[in-house]
């Protein structure tokens, strides 16, 4: 491994939510992935912005801290593309918008589910270690 002019090798591991290096997936792992994140938390129930974060994390197993900044444009743009209705509400005594799937939101879903699938076998398909033919047994 090649170390690079900043101290980390060019195959280091990805950085925890406080910056140090280990197991654990950063927002730049993230990207191509959010809306369907996204999406996906909101299936089965209306959210208001940090109960979406807290949805991410709860259901990553806290692996995924992803901030606000990220979620909230992200959220917008589901919106306007139809995905998500979003509507103020009153939630623990302080307004703030909640987000629900649309029909279109359901249908973006499922076909997120799909690339994924298919996106994981792919990748799947290199990184998982092949058995290899045994050598010397040939004539």
């Amino acid at each position: 491994m090649s170390e690079r002019a900043d101290g980390h090798s060019d195959h280091a591991e990805p950085a925890l939510r406080d910056g140090r290096r280990g197991s654990g997936v950063n927002t730049d792992a993230l990207r191509g992935h959010m809306d369907a994140l996204l999406l996906s938390v909101l299936e089965h129930e209306p959210l208001h912005g940090y109960a979406i974060i807290e949805a991410l994390q709860a259901r990553s197993g806290g692996a995924l801290n992803v901030p606000t900044g990220t979620v909230y444009p992200a959220l917008r743009r589901l919106e306007q593309a139809g995905y998500l209705a979003g509507e103020w509400a009153v939630v623990g005594g302080r307004k703030r918008r909640t987000y629900r799937l649309t029909s279109s939101g359901h249908r973006a879903l499922a076909g997120e589910r799909t690339a994924w699938r298919e996106f994981t076998g792919a990748i799947g398909g290199v990184l998982e270690p092949r058995a290899t033919p045994e050598r010397g047994t040939g004539g």
